[in-house]
């Protein structure tokens, strides 16, 4: 893999990490701690930032299949960006749209159905997300 196209996809590898770090690991279990946030208004606040976080994902998405695709990858590194993208398709296009209807009917008052295992599966989806983000981009590194 050439050295520009590694580091781009590298850098951009590890940007997405971080959000993914500061939004779904950081951010989203703590505003629930903070003073006077009530679940409809942190369920609020969550659907805007994640919201943005996923647009901001697609556009990694993009970017990193761009520049992984510029550098003639090895194996490995197509393999991982792949699984990385299918990944994320699989979290905006089923599991998303669940919370969002759980999301809907609690902000509407309907809360008295039992707890959702939707968000279970995308704090696990999360967690293999980070797993993937930091194999590629060590990957890519490794292979600049």
């Amino acid at each position: 893999m050439n050295a520009t196209a590694a580091a781009t996809a590298g850098a951009l590898t590890f940007l997405w990490l971080g959000m993914v770090l500061g939004i779904s690991f950081l951010e989203a279990p703590l505003k629930f701690r903070a003073p006077g946030v009530t679940i409809p208004i942190g369920l609020g606040i969550g659907r805007i930032v994640f919201r943005a976080l996923n647009l901001v994902e697609i556009v990694l998405a993009v970017a990193v299949v761009a520049a992984v695709a510029a550098g003639g990858p090895p194996v490995a590194v197509t393999v991982l960006t792949a699984v990385l993208v299918v990944l994320l398709a699989v979290q905006l296009g089923a599991v998303r749209p669940r919370l969002n209807k759980r999301s809907d009917r609690v902000l509407a008052g309907e809360d008295d159905q039992p707890r959702s295992r939707g968000h279970l599966y995308y704090v696990a989806l999360e967690g293999v997300k980070v797993a993937l983000l930091v194999a590629l981009g060590v990957a890519v590194l490794a292979a600049g």
